[in-house]
């Protein structure tokens, strides 16, 4: 049993890991913001400490002990990546973590040349692996789970519209945040992973009408996919932020949002995508869940969100 800190411990990624590493019998300590962070239900016994990102005088407190650091970046800080990366990364080493596991929340690129959260990606790499801890990089492409966010769910669940920027033949290969917690979790004990990164995805690679196909056939109704523009997508996410985000960085971070999609939906490297046939030959024994099982367990009802 390992002592594992995650970094962003109260997001959608790091309650997935948090739940993830009990099941697997690990002991978790949950770092947030927030000295009494919000971890959901759960029965386990979690320790809590806070980590303010920008004030590197918390991180030695909050990561000493632990034997493994999951790193989730914050979605507000995609500037910053590189930075917070190398930051983290040298206070992991400093508390001498045997391992740090770092799940950048999108594809990463295997040459120089991509922009946006891409280009961020290799640079917080490049910085975390100059920090000297032992250090694994996954980039998940598309999670499964962002489908019930408040900017995705209502259109599902109470206009039967499957809204996403998507063009619809821009296959994704979308993945359940619980998997990436297992791969994570199975990276901490594989020593040929200390120093590598690679992409992950799902099971499927699917289209958009794909998509709304499978949640049709859970829902007993036709779910249409009603696709919007970059811009709109960009919006939605802002509003889903709310008061967390500063009122000078709403219209910037939505422009910004804007225009990664419409960079996605046109980019030749096709950053949706990913060899799962490959990526199971270094993964063997995770069995990855497909979209309509994840979307079988889920709840969909007002309350739960």
């Amino acid at each position: 049993m390992a002592l594992v800190s995650v970094v962003g411990a109260t997001g959608r990624q790091g309650l997935a890991q948090v739940r993830q590493l009990v099941a697997a019998g690990h002991q978790v300590r949950a770092l947030s913001r927030n000295e009494k962070p919000d971890l959901g239900p759960t029965n386990a016994d979690i320790e809590t400490r806070v980590i303010d990102l920008y004030d590197r005088s918390t991180y030695t407190k909050a990561l000493e002990g632990s034997d493994a650091v999951f790193y989730n970046h914050p979605l507000q800080l995609r500037d910053s990546r590189a930075e917070l990366a190398g930051w983290i990364g040298a206070a992991a080493k400093e508390v001498d973590a045997k391992r740090f596991v770092w799940n950048t929340s999108s594809w990463i690129p295997d040459k120089p040349g991509d922009a946006f959260t891409y280009a961020g990606n290799t640079a917080g790499i490049n910085a975390l692996f100059r920090s000297g801890v032992p250090a694994t990089v996954f980039g998940s492409v598309l999670f499964m789970d962002n489908l019930l966010t408040n900017w995705a769910r209502p259109f599902i669940v109470h206009e039967s519209r499957y809204v996403y920027p998507h063009k619809p033949t821009l296959g994704a290969n979308w993945i359940s945040l619980d998997d990436v917690a297992k791969i994570m979790i199975h990276a901490m004990d594989r020593p040929d992973m200390e120093g590598t990164w690679m992409n992950i995805g799902g099971p499927e690679r699917l289209l958009p009408p794909q998509v709304a196909q499978i949640l049709s056939d859970h829902f007993g109704r036709t779910i249409k996919y009603d696709p919007c523009t970059p811009q709109e997508f960009g919006d939605l996410l802002v509003g889903a932020l709310g008061d967390s985000m500063a009122e000078e960085e709403r219209g910037p971070f939505s422009a910004g949002i804007a225009a990664f999609y419409e960079y996605n939906n046109n980019a030749p490297t096709k950053p949706f995508e990913v060899n799962t046939e490959a990526m199971m030959e270094r993964l063997p024994g995770i069995e990855l869940e497909t979209l309509a099982q994840w979307v079988a367990r889920q709840d969909w009802s007002d309350t739960a969100h």
